[in-house]
């Protein structure tokens, strides 16, 4: 095992457990607000590093913004607080989203280092088309893992399984994005904060788009009322 993928399985897993403590407590709201912050610090450092503080600076500094507290923040936490699921829904629905995000991540990981192949695209490199491949996958394992909670809400049907291939293929895209932005801004990381990945939104890049995706997906624009719900 490369040394590599060792320090990201290791930060992958401390992460899981931040993750789990956060989103089952009273401190899911502080923990968002932080990592909503850092995003825009490092979305900063990106685009400081793109247009040097001069044209489209600001413009895409305050876009950056509006995404992240305005449409990432709250709709990441209605579908937290959701009650129509009952017993399973809520943080565990939540923890679902993110899990699908997460096991993406690997798959493309995993299995692009393992068959590796032809490129995916020229904005990253390093990316795959069996590592895409073996992110749509492996996106699908949480639907199995979290059946054996819910076999209702999360059955083993094809309706459910498209819902995984769509969030991880947002979740890809989002990924390929920042990447974008990475290769603009000629920096390999967003950031140094978490061990072996890099920065927050280098581990956060599918996930900021993955959940509004969802709530998109779930609700409809018109049902998503979004300085109500994370300012109430």
């Amino acid at each position: 095992m490369s040394s590599e993928l060792t320090k990201r399985i290791y930060t992958s897993i401390i992460l899981l457990i931040i993750l789990f403590i956060l989103n089952f407590s009273n401190l899911f709201l502080i923990g968002l607000f932080f990592v909503c912050g850092w995003i825009c610090l490092e979305f900063s450092g990106i685009f400081e590093k793109i247009f040097k503080k001069k044209r489209y600076y600001w413009f895409f500094q305050f876009l950056s913004l509006f995404y992240i507290f305005l449409i990432f923040g709250p709709i990441a936490t209605q579908l937290h607080g959701r009650i129509e699921f009952g017993a399973s829904g809520g943080s565990v629905f939540f923890l679902y989203i993110l899990s699908i995000c997460f096991f993406t991540d690997i798959g493309g990981y995993v299995v692009g280092n393992i068959f590796k192949g032809r490129k995916l695209t020229k904005i990253s490199p390093n990316k795959t088309i069996s590592g895409a491949i073996g992110s749509f996958i492996f996106s699908a394992f949480p639907l199995v893992i979290f059946s054996q909670i819910d076999i209702e809400l999360y059955s083993l049907n094809y309706k459910n399984l498209i819902f995984c291939l769509l969030v991880s293929l947002v979740s890809q895209v989002g990924d390929l994005f920042v990447s974008f932005l990475k290769r603009k801004a000629k920096i390999k990381d967003t950031g140094k904060i978490v061990y072996g990945h890099g920065g927050i939104l280098d581990r956060m890049d599918g996930i900021i788009f993955a959940v509004p995706f969802v709530g998109i997906y779930l609700n409809g624009f018109e049902h998503i009322n979004l300085l109500i719900i994370f300012f109430k």
